[in-house]
């Protein structure tokens, strides 16, 4: 494994890589902080890392992320409104922990893939925004992935413990499934995941909360700005949305049915990993009472 990079290394290199690079920033991924480093001190900025990129929004495929996280360099395209910028994401050691060091560069003329006209960059576009969604969707059921669950959900809560906003998150199971897919064939199984995601989708603010496939049949939600007791409400749309969703198969149709846990967060901030397994544990109490309830 390759000795990491260190404050200490990197400093004489920054002006290298300015010469190199249309860009060359320090970021802190998880609070979404553009850093300013002088003389091997670091300090935060009021800028935001995804403003460089005009969308208003964090970016899905956040590349720093991984990088923080698996402590290796990961690339990607990124798409500005006039460019295509090729983006290598490097995690920096420090005293206080792991931040990352982006380099930015414009390949909008020189990355061409496939034949057509590239003046406007409009084909490259489409790679890119194509690209970057086979990262964190799942291909069956077109919501997000596991892997954007453990990238995303961390800046989550930075975000609503800075902001003294709540935030909830839901883990839903969709019972029974396996009985589905012996009973009726995979396909029917399949069918049914993605009628489950959709009717998550509909209960939830596309440009708020976000729905993704943590495993098999299980699904997280997360609420951004609700607190517990609102939360609740969306949990039980969510219960007849899913429970109203028919299976044709033959001659009748099959209904399905959801498991959820619910687990919030307000004044006392909650690692990824714990809301996640609190959640989780107040699903399966939720499923072991009601497959009780069914066998009396």
């Amino acid at each position: 494994m390759p000795e990491q990079i260190t404050l200490s290394t990197l400093e004489h290199d920054l002006v290298f890589f300015n010469k190199m690079y249309d860009a060359v920033r320090l970021v802190d991924p998880v609070r979404k902080k553009v850093l300013e480093y002088r003389t091997n001190t670091i300090s935060e900025t009021e800028e935001v890392c995804y403003d460089y990129w005009k969308s208003g929004e964090i970016c899905n495929n956040c590349i720093s992320v991984r990088a923080h996280h698996e402590n290796k360099s990961f690339m990607k395209l990124e798409q500005k409104p006039d460019k295509i910028m090729l983006v290598t994401a490097l995690p920096i050691g420090t005293d206080e922990g792991s931040i990352t060091l982006e380099l930015l560069k414009n390949v909008t003329d020189s990355m061409m893939i496939g034949q057509g006209n590239y003046n406007e960059g409009q084909m490259m576009r489409h790679v890119v925004h194509d690209l970057n969604n086979m990262v964190i969707m799942d291909h069956l059921t077109s919501v997000h992935n596991r892997r954007f669950v453990d990238e995303r959900l961390p800046v989550d809560i930075v975000k609503a413990t800075l902001t003294y906003y709540p935030l909830s998150v839901i883990f839903i199971d969709v019972d029974d499934l396996k009985t589905i897919n012996d009973t009726y064939g995979h396909d029917m199984g399949d069918f049914a995941l993605k009628q489950a995601a959709n009717a998550m989708k509909a209960c939830t603010r596309a440009d708020m909360d976000w729905v993704a496939r943590y495993g098999g049949d299980e699904f997280v939600v997360c609420l951004n700005g609700i607190s517990e007791d609102e939360a609740l409400n969306t949990v039980e749309r969510i219960r007849k949305s899913i429970a109203s969703v028919e299976i044709p198969i033959e001659n009748e149709c099959v209904r399905i049915t959801a498991s959820l846990g619910i687990q919030s967060m307000s004044k006392t901030p909650l690692t990824a990993e714990k809301m996640i397994q609190m959640a989780d544990e107040k699903m399966y109490k939720e499923k072991r009472a009601g497959k009780k309830a069914r066998e009396q």
